[in-house]
């Protein structure tokens, strides 16, 4: 399991978080503030740092700053009294994976930790991916030739990896994005679009809700209407998503799709607000494909609103908050063609 240090002065949060994770198989050493801390990780590695916010002289968010820059391969939960999305954003920006609130609950600490490791454990990946892939473009012609070849098979393998990653974790949206992906490629047909756009659309939409990984379990799950602070949670998935594959070397505008698929053409969207000239047309097709496949299914907190509904929605703001082309190319391939949502 993992290496874990926890930073708190209070001696009794410390030993109820080692005795939780303990008990989960994880290997804890506990730190009482962050001079203490400090000389831990300056003699052991640790996959994870759980750290409370409020601690008498530094406090936690002044060492998150110190830290973490200088241990890229150690991931961080913040541990606060206080339940406020500034403060929560904050976090976030500093490269902090989580957060909980205090008086401690046993169920929220091991699924926040669980997320935070997945995560962490995702971005190793990546980031070897990325080594192993400057060595190979220093290699002679023909070994360049064949490492094109490898690199779009393992491509191909990581994106479908990942979407499994995603979908076995939220599984009340399983089959979403790959039903995306689907109707995403069948739009790109529809339009006549190159095949390696085509391609990249598919892999794009199989990925495009990567970010959810680093949201906690029972918000995404959770029955009934999203708090204000839940939702902003939520909303940042399309720039945690964008964080974890910005960097790949992929052949197709995977990045652009993961970070800008909630985007409307009218500039209603979000994370950033874009408008259609920001928008290229893969993600254009995806926006469309991932309202209708979402509106047609069910959600922890609604029924299916039905294909009809969905297909209303979108030629109802054709042209607004919807790409023209991208509509009518889906309302086709439903209306006259008998597309059918798996």
């Amino acid at each position: 399991m993992a290496n874990l240090l926890i930073v708190d002065d209070e001696a009794q949060i410390r030993l109820m978080l080692s005795q939780m994770l303990t008990a989960k198989g994880h290997q804890c050493t506990c730190a009482a503030d962050p001079d203490e801390a400090r000389s831990l990780l300056k003699g052991a590695s640790f996959d994870l740092i759980l750290c409370d916010i409020n601690m008498p002289g530094e406090n936690g968010m002044s060492l998150m700053r110190d830290i973490l820059p200088r241990y890229p391969d150690t991931a961080a939960i913040m541990v606060t009294g206080i339940d406020d999305h500034v403060v929560a954003e904050q976090f976030f920006d500093l490269g902090v994976y989580g957060y909980l609130t205090k008086p401690i609950d046993r169920t929220r600490v091991l699924i926040a930790v669980a997320n935070a490791l997945r995560r962490h454990e995702l971005e190793r990946i990546n980031r070897e991916y990325q080594a192993g892939l400057e060595s190979l473009v220093a290699q002679r012609t023909e070994a360049l030739r064949e490492m094109v070849q490898t690199k779009h098979r393992t491509l191909v393998g990581m994106v479908h990896a990942i979407a499994a990653i995603v979908e076995n974790r939220d599984p009340y949206t399983a089959g979403h994005q790959r039903r995306v992906a689907e109707l995403g490629r069948a739009m790109a047909v529809k339009l006549k679009m190159t095949a390696i756009e085509i391609e990249g659309i598919f892999m794009g939409g199989l990925i495009h809700d990567v970010g959810k990984i680093a949201i906690p379990s029972e918000i995404l799950s959770k029955p009934g209407r999203l708090d204000p602070i839940e939702f902003e949670l939520i909303k940042r998935h399309t720039t945690a998503g964008y964080e974890i594959v910005k960097d790949t070397a992929f052949d197709w505008p995977i990045a652009d799709i993961v970070h800008q698929h909630h985007e409307k053409m009218d500039g209603s969207g979000y994370p950033r607000q874009l408008v259609g000239a920001d928008l290229s047309p893969a993600v254009r097709i995806i926006c469309v494909a991932d309202v209708v496949e979402a509106m047609a299914s069910h959600r922890p907190y609604r029924p299916a609103l039905g294909i009809a509904s969905a297909l209303a929605e979108i030629d109802t703001h054709s042209g607004t908050k919807y790409d023209p082309d991208s509509v009518q190319a889906c309302l086709a391939l439903f209306k006259k063609d008998g597309y059918r949502l798996e």
